[in-house]
This record gives C-alpha cells, structure tokens and sequence, in this order.
C-alpha cells in the first residue's frame, strides 16, 4: 500500500480534471465549484476510499472517481453550512466561504452541482471500466443513504434544531455518528467496493469509519474549544469537552480510535497504513 502523502498527491494530481466544465460561456459555476473543492481539507475521506480499495487488493486509480464523489458530497454540505440560514460562516479554511466570494444564490448553486455531479461520476467509474455497473450500483446506494436523511443530512437536522439546547451526550453521539461519520463511512466502504470486496469487509470497514467518524469530531470539538469566534460557541451548540469536559472528551476520542483501529483485524497486517492515519488523525493540531 501507498503512504497517506501519496494517496492526497494522488488525489489532488486528478481532482480538478472531474470538475465538469459549462457548456455555454455563460456559467461560472466550475469557477465556483474548484474554488472550494480546492478549500485546503485534508482529504480525509479520498485517501480512505483509496486505501481501503487497495486494502482490498484493487488499485487506488480505479476509486478515484468513488473517492471524489464522496468529496464532492463533502464540499457541498461545507458550502450550505455556512450560509447564514445554517452556521452563518464567513471564513472557511482561512479563506472567504463560498456565499461571501459569490453571493448566497450562487454558493447555494455551486453546493447543488456538486452534489448533484458526485453521482455522474460514479456512474462514468463503470463507463471508463474502473469498476463493474454492479459496483457502481451498489456504490450509489452507500453513498446516498450515508448523505440522506438517515446519514450527513439527518445528522445536520439534529444539530440545526439543538441550537442553544442542553442536550444528553447519548444526542451527540447520534447526531455525529450521523453528520460526521457517514460520509466517512461512505468514502471506507466505496474503497471497498471498488476492490469487488466481500460483505464482510464492507461491513467491518464501515464499522471501523463510525468510531473514526466520531473520534474525529471530537477532535474538531476540542481544536474549537478554546476559539471563542468558533461557529459552535456562537451559536451555542453542545459539543464534547461542553458536555464532558477536555479531559473525558479526550479519553473518549482515545477510545473509539481504539476500536477503530481494533475492528481493521480481519484486514491483517496490511491495515497498518489506516490504522497509523487513524493515530494521526487523533493527534492532529489542526
């Protein structure tokens, strides 16, 4: 397997060539959409599509597609939670978010394609022989529960209508395992099914994206803790170390990296990449 610099060279070495181009002069929108997509993340969920594809035995170029898809996903839902009837951002990644660059409409719009394209070029990974129409099937049914209502979208509900509100950590947990997780989880699991891996290892790949999804979002909680500008404090949103504490919040994200890492052993010795980005994730500043 590839060292987790390679994937993200890999990945970003090809992104922009899946930004479809208007086909009339009179559209800004591949401007718009480039101009998150290329926002600074960390590429989280591509570098896991294509190591769990290689995990698997299939070759990272052939879930590049899948990984961008899952991207895309990702950057759309970045750009509608920051308009101002969401998280009402102004800053994202240390640049103007998109409704500021571009105006709301057109950063609404930019969120839409984005979407909207993730699954054309899904569908485009079986018509360039990538991956098989089964997979590509199976593939577009993941990643549309894990964005839908009962994945990215559901866990954004939760957390619109608990603003300002106590809520139990057993509320927390179900709205990051939703919000944060699932796209995770879609980016683990699509590696998979890019590779023709069997349902065991679909299975254990998303289990172990769900306890990698939440120890990542807390981890964003405490990176945001001490921010008092951070969106979660203005708009008093319950967090982790809010509910928990820094110390408790902090074992808790030690543990579900744990069990993370601990349910790649049916993948053996050849999960030691994820289960070092796992770590790094966990110890990230940033």
């Amino acid at each position: 397997m590839r060292s987790i610099k390679e994937y993200i060279d890999l990945f970003e070495k090809n992104i922009n060539s899946f930004v479809p181009a208007a086909d009339h002069e009179q559209s800004d929108m591949r401007e718009m959409m480039l101009y998150s997509l290329d926002g600074g993340g960390k590429r989280v969920r591509p570098v896991l599509c294509m190591a769990f594809c290689e995990l698997c035995g299939g070759r990272a170029e052939n879930a590049l597609r899948f990984a961008a898809a899952v991207e895309f996903i990702h950057t759309y839902s970045l750009i509608h939670d920051d308009l101002p009837c969401m998280d009402n951002d102004d800053i994202r990644r240390g640049k103007a978010a998109s409704h500021i660059r571009f105006g709301e409409a057109n950063a609404l719009l930019a969120g839409d394609a984005l979407l909207t394209h993730a699954f054309d070029l899904i569908a485009r990974a079986a018509e360039d022989g990538q991956v098989s129409a089964s997979a590509v099937v199976q593939a577009v049914a993941v990643l549309s529960r894990c964005a839908g209502m009962n994945g990215m979208i559901g866990g954004q509900y939760i957390d619109l209508a608990t603003e300002g509100i106590k809520v139990p950590v057993d509320s927390l947990y179900l709205m990051d395992l939703y919000k944060t997780a699932a796209l995770i989880k879609a980016a683990s699991q699509l590696g998979c099914i890019a590779a023709g891996a069997d349902a065991d290892k679909i299975k254990n790949a998303g289990e172990f994206a769900d306890k990698l999804g939440l120890a990542f979002q807390i981890i964003d909680d405490l990176l945001d803790y001490e921010d008092e500008n951070a969106s979660d404090k203005v708009n008093e949103k319950a967090t982790y170390p809010e509910l928990l504490g820094v110390q408790e919040a902090r074992n808790l994200a030690d543990k579900y990296t744990e069990q993370a890492i601990n349910s790649l052993a049916l993948f053996g010795e050849h999960a030691e990449v994820i289960s070092a980005f796992a770590d790094q994730l966990l110890h990230r500043t940033n």
